[in-house]
């Protein structure tokens, strides 16, 4: 049985999609309300929708009942406690989803987070897998509602290119983490086939939504992004994702890497593909 977390999200849907088409045997997504999924056809059918919550781990033991893989996405809740719990289960296998940041930028307070999980993941007797995806392509929906209106869509460090990734990629390279027992004990950075900015990512779905005038764009500065991000995230979550998306940029950040072609034997996929796929949720 493999569990996926975080099924109905990006890269969730998208595992649970690439799964069932492959026939990896019994499925089941851990969701906050499984008659919502359920009404929805959130999952493919066949796909067991078992209730659960991060914030409450003991939630968690019905849906990791005889659960051997794991898809866990890190920082959704009490991370020590969610490992102990799949340990306790007789969970085998663990693919992890962190981020690029433990790498490139060790020092930020997420980072160091993420690399905490890291730790307890490979503490744990566990066999592991973990994926370190750099900025995701579906971030870009935080812009839906100015393009919706029409209104100017503001950002800092408008020409900074990062290869940002597609959810479905990342998706991809767990599938065959999670069928695959060759990736055990493996770490793998993940990005997309070419960098793009912010101001790049507004052309393309300008494109995707056939505009035929570029969709307005204002590059703001960094303290005028930090006021807005810091009220909402906090400021050393705001100070972080700052750094990592144009303040405090390095090669390492910004290597584009072949681990998507390499694992999946498939090309990455590139910024505009996501924006033709996701085009309705900019209409």
């Amino acid at each position: 049985m493999i569990l996926v977390t975080g099924a109905t999200g990006n890269t969730g849907r998208a595992l649970l999609g690439e799964l069932h088409a492959r026939g990896a045997g019994p499925l089941r997504a851990l969701t906050r309300d499984a008659a919502r999924s359920a009404s929805l056809a959130a999952f493919p059918a066949g796909v067991e929708a078992v209730e659960g919550d991060f914030e409450e781990p003991e939630s968690l033991k019905r849906a990791l009942d005889g659960v051997r893989s794991l898809f866990l996405v890190s920082r959704l809740g009490p991370d020590a406690e969610v490992v102990a719990a799949a340990r306790q289960a007789g969970v085998e296998h663990v693919v992890l989803v962190s981020s690029i940041t433990a790498q490139t930028h060790p020092h930020l307070g997420p980072a160091q987070e993420n690399l905490a999980v890291e730790r307890l993941l490979k503490d744990s007797g566990m066999a592991w897998t973990i994926l370190r995806p750099t900025q995701f392509a579906s971030n870009a929906l935080m812009w839906a509602a100015s393009i919706r209106d029409g209104t100017p869509i503001r950002a800092p460090y408008a020409d900074t290119g990062l290869p940002t990734i597609h959810p479905a990629d990342i998706a991809s390279v767990a599938r065959v983490a999670l069928t695959e027992p060759s990736h055990c004990g493996r770490t793998y950075a993940l990005t997309g086939p070419q960098p793009i900015s912010a101001r790049g990512q507004v052309e393309a779905i300008g494109t995707a939504l056939g505009r035929r005038t570029p969709l307005p764009f204002v590059e703001i500065s960094r303290q005028e992004a930090y006021e807005q991000m810091a009220a909402v995230f906090g400021e050393e979550a705001a100070d972080a994702v700052l750094d990592v998306t144009g303040g405090d940029v390095n090669d390492e950040l910004l290597a584009v890497r072949d681990t998507v072609p390499h694992i999946t034997g498939t090309p990455a996929r590139p910024f505009h593909q996501w924006a033709r796929e996701n085009v309705a949720s900019f209409h």
